[in-house]
């Protein structure tokens, strides 16, 4: 991810965002400094700073009658915006009406990103077990919640690239040549799709019962083929 644009996400506009990057390497700077050094109008530059200011990403240096600015620390600026984030999510869960279940039917979720998020999201609300065939490169992204529900106990039983390896899942190492994945969790829902396409990507998500049962029958058949082939 372009640097600058990781920075938006933190509620930075461009143009603070390009100003709180100077200010870390310089570590304080007037409006002027920072105008010159970017090329930003001195209006725009101004504005911005003070933005950062008010955003919790810098903090204001009065030295008589010069006004300079000092960043604040990455991770502390981070930190932060992510504390607030969550007293804020908690607030808003607190008032939002509760989601009956998971929709019926077929969902289809689309771009990658929100393919990894669903992915890692329902590995997390598991409680039993999870299966899940992916090449080494899409598991990698799962690494993280895979390795909490090892821990949390649950059952985890993993098909991919022979280099794919999770300590406490059960791994079968087979040769994954393109960016399809199959997951279980708690025999109850599936998701399956590729994510060949990037942002384009689609996959289908669902809790019937039909479709659940014929992928576990797909991925048993898969670590029987793995089996065989290795004896």
């Amino acid at each position: 991810m372009d640097l600058i644009e990781g920075l938006t996400n933190f509620n930075l506009t461009k143009q603070e965002a390009t100003l709180y990057v100077l200010l870390l390497k310089a570590g304080q700077l007037t409006g002027y400094e920072a105008s010159k050094q970017t090329g930003i109008s001195r209006s725009n530059t101004y504005t911005a700073l003070a933005g950062l200011v008010d955003k919790g990403a810098a903090y204001v240096l009065e030295e008589g009658k010069v006004t300079r600015y000092t960043p604040v620390a990455p991770a502390e600026f981070c930190a932060n915006k992510l504390n607030r984030l969550a007293e804020i999510k908690e607030d808003i869960l607190g008032q939002l009406p509760a989601l009956p279940g998971d929709a019926e039917g077929y969902v289809t979720i689309k771009g990658e990103r929100e393919i990894i998020n669903k992915l890692r999201n329902t590995v997390r609300q598991a409680q039993a077990r999870i299966y899940v065939s992916a090449n080494a490169r899409v598991l990698a992204l799962l690494r993280q919640p895979l390795a909490e529900a090892v821990a949390r106990g649950l059952k985890v039983v993993v098909i991919s690239d022979k280099s794919f390896t999770l300590p406490g899942a059960i791994c079968y190492g087979t040769v994954k040549q393109n960016e399809q994945i199959r997951l279980i969790a708690d025999s109850r829902t599936v998701l399956t799709g590729d994510l060949e396409d990037a942002e384009d990507s689609s996959c289908l998500y669902s809790c019937k019962r039909n479709l659940v049962d014929l992928f576990k029958e797909a991925l048993k058949n898969e670590i029987a083929l793995i089996q065989l082939t290795e004896r």
